[in-house]
């Protein structure tokens, strides 16, 4: 199968793409990636190396850059977006463009070519956020879109704009929203790889507000395993919804990896509160499970064990990348 994966040097492109290479050898990998600052070509160096990956250096808002290739292959995963909240809050401009504008050119570009599927990656963030002291309450297939900041509102565009074409066209899509991920890879601006290298720096980690903030966390592996299940086995016009069921505060985050790091809490600083911040997001992934027989084969204690040591033994990927 010929799959091309947009977003392939960012974090969970990176690791989908080891992930397909290692189970599906006979596949053939083609990626598209803008390398702005979250691509990092080095994450996928060894797949070039070997002969097992096409990297293309393009922007998904160019037709004349994703026309040949979506043309080529048999799927696309849809993977290239804009991902920080705090950039989208201070500049929305791009989110918009590469996560809106960007999806249309794939999504035009697909309708024109016979793929055997589209697949959207997406967050849990579309949804809103969930209160603390309801905590039966989760994300489900069925869930209403309420974004409360520019990010999810650009990723929720580009759900939307999927699921019209489906309908519209009869395009073979399907979508994901996955929860928080962690693991390899991930750039250090995000909660744990932030804190990993900080600590790894002999600084302190940033703790926002009170730190009682909920996510719902998933090791990248089975975020990618789930996609890659997906792509293969869903029912085109589904949305599959992908989680681990391991809730915990940001602060409880925090504290396991000064456990883990042999550090006090005298590490921890609390900062002032980010502007919309969602106090708890939560998913009930049982679709998922039900239809495809997918389940996390990774422990939330386990995968934050491994992460730690990749980013010990990893200081020349993520040290060029921290700035200050």
């Amino acid at each position: 199968m010929r799959i091309l994966v947009t977003g392939g040097a960012g974090f969970i492109g990176a690791n989908l793409l080891h992930l397909i290479s290692r189970d599906h050898p006979e596949d053939s990998l083609v990626t598209l990636d803008a390398l702005t600052y979250a691509g990092h070509r080095e994450s996928i160096r060894s797949l070039e190396q070997t002969g097992r990956l096409k990297f293309v250096h393009g922007d998904i808002r160019s037709q004349e850059t994703v026309e040949p290739l979506v043309r080529e292959a048999d799927v696309v995963v849809h993977l290239a977006a804009e991902s920080h909240v705090d950039r989208s809050i201070s500049d929305a401009r791009p989110f918009l463009e590469t996560n809106v504008l960007g999806t249309g050119v794939l999504l035009e570009a697909a309708r024109r070519h016979d793929l055997r599927r589209f697949h959207l990656v997406s967050t849990d963030e579309v949804m809103g956020s969930l209160p603390l002291d309801r905590p039966e309450l989760k994300f489900t297939t069925s869930s209403p879109y309420d974004p409360r900041s520019p990010y999810a509102a650009s990723k929720a565009g580009a759900d939307h704009l999927a699921r019209a074409y489906f309908h519209t066209y009869g395009l073979p899509v399907t979508l994901s929203n996955c929860s928080n991920n962690f693991g390899p890879f991930h750039h250090p601006e995000k909660l744990i790889p932030l804190a990993i290298t900080n600590l790894l720096r002999g600084r302190k980690v940033p703790v926002y507000g009170d730190g009682k903030n909920v996510r719902d966390w998933i090791y990248v592996e089975d975020h990618c395993s789930a996609i890659d299940q997906i792509v293969r086995r869903g029912k085109p016009g589904s949305t599959y919804l992908v989680g681990a069921d391991c809730e915990l505060p940001n602060i409880e985050v925090v504290r396991r990896i000064l456990r883990i790091m042999g550090k006090g809490e005298e590490w921890i600083e609390y900062v002032r509160d980010r502007p919309g911040h969602d106090r708890r997001y939560a998913i009930d992934s049982s679709v998922l499970r039900e239809a495809l027989g997918w389940r996390p084969r990774h422990s939330f204690d386990e995968a934050l064990r491994v992460t730690v040591q990749w980013y010990t033994d990893h200081r020349e990927w993520w040290e060029p990348l921290v700035t200050s």
